[in-house]
């Protein structure tokens, strides 16, 4: 198998310090943050920027701010949000890709979000690729449900995107896809050739979905966007401990841990200059 990618998905935009007193939300928070995960063996960060006071924003400075503070650190590929939160306008959420990240996510369809609607429409979702290309920027396909999977199989048929795609499966979002083993091998069933992916369990779903994935062959998405938990009604200390847990069960299912240069050969990517 290929070495494991892990992907520390750092604070998310719903995620509050009453919630995690430990989240990171300034570019310098979010820096350290990914310098701790990419010393416990993370090779992606998945970032989302915050206000001060914590509110979430797609502003393209505050972004620049971010990867210039976690750059300043280490070597992690740092992966900007598109999805933004429930109520933003695609042009707000597309303002970080401007800035040509290395790697962006590009939510795959519309889907209920707990009491909101995440909304993506067609026309949206292909401005945001047409972006990205133009841009250098790696795209992450994100995928909610089965028939995100039939939406991408179409793009690639019309040439929309083009070659090897790289797909992260969100499962436990409520309205979304269940966090079940048999929803993840589903979709991976579903997946176009030479592809590669990663998943990312929301909730109690992350610890068990991510050493399946590694079972599989997959790559792995852990943090607090996604659960704020080690262990039930334990809250984790860190992003870290979250990625040093993923790295102790690879070593026992003999899956070596991906550096970032590592992960950037196994998607396609170019090593930075």
């Amino acid at each position: 198998m290929e070495k494991l990618i892990i992907t520390a998905a750092l604070n998310g935009a719903e995620v509050t310090r009453e919630q995690q007193p430990a989240l990171p939300i300034t570019p310098e928070e979010i820096a350290i943050a990914a310098e701790a995960c990419c010393q416990a063996g993370a090779s992606i960060v998945h970032v989302h920027a915050r206000h001060a006071e914590g509110t979430p924003t797609q502003d393209r400075e505050t972004y620049r701010a971010i990867i210039a503070a976690v750059r300043a650190r280490c070597d992690v590929i740092v992966q900007v949000s598109t999805g933004g939160a429930v109520g933003m306008t695609a042009a707000e959420r597309l303002a970080p890709v401007t800035l040509a990240p290395e790697m962006a996510t590009l939510s795959m369809g519309s889907v209920n979000f707990g009491d909101g609607l995440f909304e993506n429409l067609p026309a949206d979702m292909e401005t945001f690729a047409r972006a990205m290309q133009q841009q250098g920027v790696k795209i992450e396909l994100e995928i909610f449900d089965t028939g995100m999977l039939t939406t991408v199989q179409r793009w690639l048929k019309s040439g929309l995107l083009q070659g090897p795609q790289h797909f992260d499966f969100v499962l436990g979002i409520p309205g979304g896809m269940a966090g079940t083993h048999q929803a993840l091998m589903y979709l991976q069933s579903q997946l176009p050739p030479a592809s590669t992916w990663t998943v990312a369990g929301i909730g109690a779903a992350q610890l068990p979905l991510a050493t399946l994935a590694m079972l599989l062959g997959g790559h792995v998405r852990v943090g607090f966007e996604d659960n704020v938990y080690y262990r039930r009604g334990e809250l984790a200390t860190s992003n870290a401990q979250l990625v040093q847990r993923i790295v102790r069960i690879a070593a026992e299912l003999d899956r070596p841990v991906a550096t970032p240069d590592e992960a950037r050969a196994i998607l396609g990517m170019p090593r930075r200059g």
